[in-house]
């Protein structure tokens, strides 16, 4: 009996899985228009506000991500250098 019992929970813990997998796509494209919805300035007070909770373990693991940190910050500087070139060349002034 308790072996029968098992299978049911392991069956049911499956089951739940799936469901949660089969809607994940669903999650991702409201995910996905949220995020476009949300303007430059509010994007950057989101992330403003996600380092400021988590500074305190992004400075106890700084030399572990230290590289990794330095060619992300480079290549976001160099996507907003294209977009302050995209923005003048369309409005005729900088970001």
């Amino acid at each position: 009996m308790a072996q029968s019992e098992e299978y049911g929970k392991n069956s049911q813990q499956i089951s739940n899985l799936s469901r949660i997998r089969d809607g994940w796509d669903e999650v991702e494209a409201e995910e996905t228009r949220l995020l476009r919805r949300m303007t430059v300035k509010e994007s950057l007070g989101h992330l403003l506000s996600l380092q400021n909770a988590f500074e305190s373990q992004l400075q106890r693991t700084e030399s572990l991500f230290r590289a990794e940190r330095i060619a992300y910050l480079q290549d976001l500087q160099e996507k907003l250098s294209r977009l302050a070139k995209w923005m003048k060349n369309r409005r005729g002034k900088p970001v």
